[in-house]
This record gives C-alpha cells, sequence and structure tokens, in this order.
C-alpha cells in the first residue's frame, strides 16, 4: 500500500490551489487521512485530517481557508486551499493511517509536494 500525492506549485497571495491524494485500492479502509506541511525552518505540522466515518479537523492557521475532502468510495482526498498567503510556502506531505488488511494497520507518508506563494 501507499500514498501518492499530486498537485502543488506556484500561486500569488489569495489564489487557489488542490492537492490531492491517492491510497492504494484494494485495502480493508483508510482509517485517516492527512495533510502535513513543513515550512522552511520549521517542524512538519499537520493541516487537516478526514477521518473514516467522514469527521474532519483543521490546524488553526487554515480554518476557513482549506478544506480537506473525500468522495465516498473514493481512494483520493483533496485539500482545497484557498486565500493562500505566503506563510503556507511549504512542502506538503499527505499521510494515511490505513487498515491494509481487517488485522493490518499501517502509516504512509507521501513523497512530498511544494507549494510556493508569492505576495
Amino acid at each position: 500500500a501507499q500514498v501518492v500525492e499530486s498537485g502543488g506549485g506556484l500561486a500569488q497571495a489569495g489564489d487557489s490551489l488542490t492537492l490531492t491524494c491517492a491510497h492504494s485500492k484494494g485495502i480493508f479502509e483508510p482509517m485517516l487521512m492527512a495533510w502535513y506541511r513543513q515550512r522552511p525552518g520549521s517542524q512538519r505540522e499537520m493541516v487537516a485530517s478526514i477521518r473514516v466515518d467522514g469527521k474532519t479537523s483543521y490546524a488553526d492557521f487554515v480554518k476557513d481557508r482549506f478544506t480537506i475532502s473525500r468522495e465516498k468510495g473514493s481512494n483520493v482526498v483533496s485539500l482545497q486551499m484557498d486565500s493562500l498567503e505566503p506563510e503556507d510556502t511549504a512542502v506538503y506531505y499527505c499521510y494515511g493511517d490505513l487498515r491494509v488488511t481487517f488485522r493490518t494497520r499501517k502509516s504512509y507518508w507521501g513523497q512530498g509536494t511544494q507549494v510556493t506563494v508569492s505576495s
């Protein structure tokens, strides 16, 4: 199993970008999918998460600007980022807590995708 990100790139302040993360198909269920980011010189921090029951959680610094979502039955999780700020510049990582089989639960990280926001 794995998780693979796509999206990211360059944006100007106020713009929108969408990141997507696909986990491997055929797993039992994705217990939690999340986006983290690591800004230059900082530790990795959680941005948003969505549980298997659909409950979402956001870091205070992205509330009302970013939206995490997953279509029912889809293996793709999206992060819609609106009103981007230069401070959102970071490498964004997808994280998956996957129940690979009924008895096996593992964590996976994507390779990261760069988001750069200019003022």
